[in-house]
């Protein structure tokens, strides 16, 4: 089917677009607050947007994208849109421009951006759609959107991220200010020490740049240890403030993304703990997760929940005094190496990035993807902070205890480390409750 392009949308004030209103809730001390929701109905999935915008919280929306679309099967998606066949998203690509803009009428404006959430390795096909619609923000990035969820060779995901990086770059033109998270910080969700996940973020955001986005958000998921999450989200910020100065930027904290509590109370719990994490690392979003997330997709009201109890959370933790600095543990420096080894191989940060995945200086613990040389290994130490138990060729020093902690590194012991904050967080509800109602649980 052929389609002619439209005409540019108008030109809206720059300071409407999703970086202005970060940088206004930032100034204003609010904690921005954001959902992980799509759905392929647009009916369903404006009441999802005006529930968000409606929320007790300073939210900003999401379209997050459905399967079919994350791989370019838009056939796909437009049959099951044809068949009346519900998707695990929205599917920008296949929807009509004049659909969406419908979804987003009167909800999107300067005091609720909406950002594109979506997964691909080549994410082409979305952000045409997005320029067509005058959508300002997405996320994503050739490595981190490419090793969890592809089995497409790395240097293509490169190359696809390049020209898309290109495209929405040119939507400035037209006076958007296109705004790009990096999920380089969230790399499998867990076991990926903190100084992986800093670097990874850092160079996706290196790469944006490279490719004329001047707008960026970098991000962090949530670990196993508050402490060490504090120290890595300094350490996060003060090599964006070293190596990206100019370049508009805030950092996101995704709260846990591995498996998650079963009980309410222990989610609720954790996403409390993330929440705080947040505020007190000086950070400005915070993507939340929900009290189902361990058995289903939520529904827009336990979505809405989530993101009032999040930013509930939020204010508690700006009202108290500020939590002192945290050690020093080496995360910085680490990160720092990681990103040197890869910059000195090139100055075209792509090509860099390919070469440094071939060579193994860029290795992710537990990834299957055929460009990953998989001889890293990370392991959750006695006291619950993620530590190297092999540094495979990462340009870093190998752990102190390496023949021990490799040795930790079982079938057994890699569930338990999976499971291991889901655990902690449903045991202390169960801690909390009288005796006679604790429910039995294994560790």
């Amino acid at each position: 089917m052929t389609t002619t392009t439209p005409a540019r949308p108008p030109a809206p004030d720059r300071a409407a677009g999703f970086a202005g209103f970060v940088s206004r809730a930032r100034a204003a001390g609010r904690l921005v607050v954001q959902p992980r929701m799509g759905m392929s109905d647009p009916a369903l999935m404006r009441e999802g947007l005006l529930a968000t915008r409606e929320a007790a919280a300073h939210t900003a929306g999401t379209l997050t994208i459905d399967s079919y679309t994350r791989v370019g099967d838009d056939a796909a998606a437009r049959a099951a849109l044809a068949a009346g066949t519900a998707l695990n998203g929205y599917p920008i690509a296949a929807h009509a421009p004049d659909t969406t803009r419908e979804v987003l009428r009167g909800i999107r404006d300067a005091d609720f951006p909406v950002q594109v959430r979506h997964g691909s390795a080549d994410p082409t096909a979305i952000f045409r759609a997005m320029a067509v619609l005058g959508l300002d923000a997405t996320e994503g990035g050739p490595v981190s959107y490419c090793l969890p969820y592809s089995r497409m060779p790395l240097r293509r995901s490169i190359a696809n991220w390049a020209r898309s990086c290109e495209l929405f770059a040119r939507t400035g033109e037209s006076g958007i200010t296109p705004h790009l998270e990096t999920f380089g910080g969230c790399l499998l969700g867990q076991l990926c020490p903190p100084s992986l996940l800093v670097a990874m973020s850092v160079l996706e955001a290196l790469f944006f740049r490279q490719h004329g986005i001047r707008s960026v958000s970098l991000s962090y998921a949530q670990q196993t240890d508050r402490a060490q999450d504090l120290e890595a989200i300094t350490a996060l910020r003060r090599l964006a403030d070293a190596l990206l100065p100019d370049v508009d930027r805030h950092v996101v904290v995704y709260t846990y993304m591995g498996l998650y509590p079963h009980t309410p109370e222990g989610a609720l719990a954790l996403l409390d703990a993330a929440a705080t994490l947040t505020v007190d690392a000086g950070a400005e979003r915070l993507i939340v997760k929900t009290t189902a997330e361990a058995h289903r997709i939520p529904t827009i009201a336990e979505n809405v929940t989530a993101l009032e109890h999040a930013a509930a959370a939020a204010d508690r933790a700006a009202a108290r005094p500020a939590p002192p600095p945290v050690e020093d543990t080496g995360i910085h420096d680490e990160a720092l190496a990681i990103i040197a080894g890869v910059l000195e191989l090139g100055s075209d940060v792509g090509a860099a990035l390919a070469e440094a995945f071939a060579l193994g200086r860029l290795d992710v613990p537990y990834c299957l993807h055929p460009d990953n040389a998989g001889r890293t290994r990370g392991v959750i130490d006695g006291d619950g902070r993620l530590q190297w138990a092999s540094t495979g060729g990462l340009p870093i020093a190998p752990p102190a205890d390496a023949r021990h902690a490799i040795g930790r590194v079982t079938s057994s012991g890699l569930l338990t480390s999976l499971s291991h904050v889901a655990r902690a967080f449903d045991r202390r509800t169960l801690d909390a409750e009288p005796a006679h109602l604790r429910l039995e649980t294994t560790t």
